[in-house]
């Protein structure tokens, strides 16, 4: 077995990791959406708490449609929650709407890894747009530099997956801290709070994973073609 067909079975694996993860945050979100909060806030109860306990008034907490569409927008400074979550009062709920609440604080306080996330976003999602097709081609007229541009740019786009292993991490910690200071949760909650959130970090690290073993591929595609001219 050469290098190149190792690396093809690795990615292979890593993307069905991230299969398994998806089925598992989706199965997670269900069973403890079952399990109502003792404390019986919603998740935009939660949200606002957290975020006017952060200084973050100015900071609108607002529903979306769908199903695990709940995000953080730098941009607007808007937390915006998906329904289930927004109106539910279950352990799956408070916790979803914690950690996105957790990336308005990193926002606030400048955490570095998310700065340079935001800073690093235009270039890899170029990065992203670009790279198959300057890879593509690059293949399909042996043209190294035109492959070793592609690598560049898809390394931007790895770079990023990478940095948002920590900004994810450290706002799934942060949720924690403030459901358990301000009594949003019970320790016997914990389970669930962890489950959910874990489940949900597991899918980053796939997609991460998934990103850095697509460009070690290429990048020995690249110095096997230069070894054979």
């Amino acid at each position: 077995m050469n290098i190149i067909t190792f690396l093809w079975l690795l990615t292979f694996a890593a993307f069905g990791l991230a299969i398994w993860a998806q089925f598992r945050v989706k199965g997670n979100f269900k069973k403890w959406s079952k399990v109502p909060a003792s404390s019986g806030l919603t998740g935009a109860d939660v949200a606002r708490r957290i975020l006017d306990i952060n200084g973050l008034h100015d900071v609108p907490v607002e529903p979306v449609p769908g199903k695990l569409t709940d995000h953080y927008d730098p941009i607007s400074r808007t937390v915006r929650l998906s329904e289930p979550v927004y109106y539910g009062n279950s352990i799956a709920s408070i916790s979803v709407a914690a950690h996105e609440v957790g990336h308005a604080v990193q926002h606030k306080e400048r955490y570095g890894a998310l700065v340079l996330r935001h800073r690093l976003f235009p270039v890899a999602n170029l990065g992203s747009s670009l790279a198959p097709f300057l890879l593509i081609g690059g293949i399909l007229f042996s043209w190294a530099d035109l492959i070793l541009m592609g690598i560049l740019f898809f390394s931007a786009a790895v770079a990023f997956q990478l940095i948002t292993l920590p900004v994810e991490f450290n706002a799934s910690s942060r949720a924690k801290v403030f459901m358990l200071q301000q009594g949003f949760i019970r320790n016997n909650e914990e389970t669930g709070v962890n489950k959910v959130l874990g489940a949900a970090a597991l899918t980053y690290v796939a997609s991460a994973l998934v990103a850095l073993l697509e460009l070690v591929r290429f990048v020995m595609m690249f110095f096997l073609s230069q070894q054979e001219e």
